[in-house]
């Protein structure tokens, strides 16, 4: 970092998520001087897009602690530390009063679009560790801005760059024409225009992970509402496998529960499952669309398909700062070996902070919060609070502190999100209990979007 923050340079947080807001808490009781840029209109704008979904997580487990301390003497009456929140809850109890806390330290409206050395860009070595960071934005009236920072923290999350459906990395051929069939977000079994939109129709779900889960309960659940309704489930791996999560063993009961919930939805016969299925193309007939795999291989008379095939970091604009990541996760190298979702899932994961975030070649610039973790999905918003007060520590200087490790994780398993709320269903239709009285279904975070298990 090129000199301690000052008002006309100061930390610069992207995002006004769970992760951002965080930071700036942090950031704040260490006298340090920050501003959160926000592209939307209020705090959390990616959290309150899965609003009606309800988290894994207790309010006890998403308050980070220097956020409490900012806003108990305010005033601020922390939830039941029991309760579950739902996205809607999350930000209005605790986000955007977070937010309001900061005041004018959080500017809407703010789009960034590139970071780099202030008259530097990628390629030129000389004097650029000397040199504060220049943060280039565009404004809600379509004018550009920048501001000059000591350091940045990026805490933008992932949750507006989803995954295509195209089994390579890429959309699948005829993707972006179907577009008005096709969609990311995990339908609202309570919504009248979801109802509307799946109600009668044949569906296919895309994904193996807990937002799948999510969807497949939601549409399972309209089909009991709406007689016609189909659900198919597309799985890209040879079988369903262990996507049903640990069941009465999970340490999340909410999550088991949803992966009963879903096992017991398969089960029955209620959806139709397609395994080893990537897709190559997407053929539009008659209002309907069709997937097609790489080996030919066809899914038919499809009215909607919902893709859940996750997220991955948008890296636009830091495309003129010299990033040090992992090849494979797009993550940072130190950390990538500690969040491979091939060998941790999410309690595995050893509590991290600012060595492992760090990038050498530009001091004082973290990537934190999902967007950190690449294209590894099991990211909790625990971590995320852990992260942003190792940083803000190194930022102030406190390196006994940045180094210290202060959160232990419950190894519980491959991770989730969040998920809907159905507090109608009998738990003892078999699908739930004994894992827990209440049921839950998930659906994918992603920062500047929501962090959570």
């Amino acid at each position: 970092m090129t000199g301690a923050p000052t008002p006309q340079h100061p930390v610069v947080v992207v995002g006004a998520g769970p992760t951002g807001l965080a930071a700036a808490a942090h950031l704040l009781e260490r006298d340090l001087e920050v501003v959160v840029l926000e592209r939307g209109e209020q705090a959390a704008a990616a959290v309150r897009s899965w609003g009606h979904v309800r988290l894994f997580s207790p309010w006890s487990e998403l308050v980070d602690p220097a956020a409490r301390r900012l806003l108990e003497p305010r005033g601020w009456t922390a939830p039941d530390p029991g309760g579950y929140p739902t996205g809607a809850d999350w930000a209005a109890r605790y986000l955007q009063p977070l937010a309001d806390a900061l005041g004018d330290r959080v500017r809407y409206g703010v789009t960034v679009t590139g970071v780099a050395r202030r008259g530097r860009d990628r390629v030129v070595d000389a004097g650029r560790e000397d040199e504060p960071f220049t943060v280039h934005a565009r404004l809600a009236d379509g004018t550009g801005s920048r501001l000059t920072a000591a350091a940045v923290v990026d805490a933008s999350g992932t949750f507006s760059d989803p995954n295509p459906l195209g089994g390579d990395g890429y959309p699948a051929d005829g993707e972006a024409e179907a577009a008005s069939l096709l969609g990311h977000r995990v339908p609202d079994q309570g919504a009248p225009a979801d109802v509307e939109r799946h109600g009668g129709r044949r569906t296919a779900v895309v994904g193996a992970g807990h937002s799948a889960l999510t969807a497949i309960v939601a549409l399972t659940a309209i089909a009991e509402q709406v007689p016609g309704t189909e659900v198919v489930w597309v799985l890209r791996r040879g079988g369903v496998g262990n996507a049903f999560g640990g069941g009465d063993a999970d340490e999340l009961p909410a999550r088991g529960a949803l992966g009963q919930r879903a096992r017991a939805a398969v089960e029955s016969g209620r959806v139709e499952v397609v395994t080893g299925f990537r897709t190559a193309a997407v053929e539009q007939h008659d209002g309907t669309v069709t997937l097609v795999s790489e080996d030919g291989a066809r899914v038919e008379r499809l009215d909607r398909v919902v893709t859940l095939t996750g997220f991955r970091p948008n890296l636009a604009m830091l495309e003129e700062v010299r990033l040090d990541l992992d090849e494979r996760l797009q993550a940072p190298v130190r950390l990538a070996p500690l969040i491979d979702p091939n060998v941790h899932s999410c309690g595995t994961v050893y509590p991290h902070g600012a060595a492992e975030l760090a990038h050498p070649a530009e001091p004082g610039l973290y990537v934190v919060g999902m967007k950190s973790y690449g294209r590894a999905p099991t990211f909790l918003a625990l971590t995320g609070f852990e992260q942003v007060r190792s940083v803000a520590a190194a930022l102030a200087g406190d390196h006994e502190a940045a180094g210290r490790v202060e959160l232990t994780l419950p190894e519980t398993g491959v991770c989730g999100g969040a998920g809907l709320f159905d507090p109608d269903k009998d738990a003892s239709g078999g699908c739930c209990a004994p894992v827990s009285p209440q049921t839950f279904q998930l659906v994918p975070l992603g920062q500047g979007a929501a962090s959570a298990r």
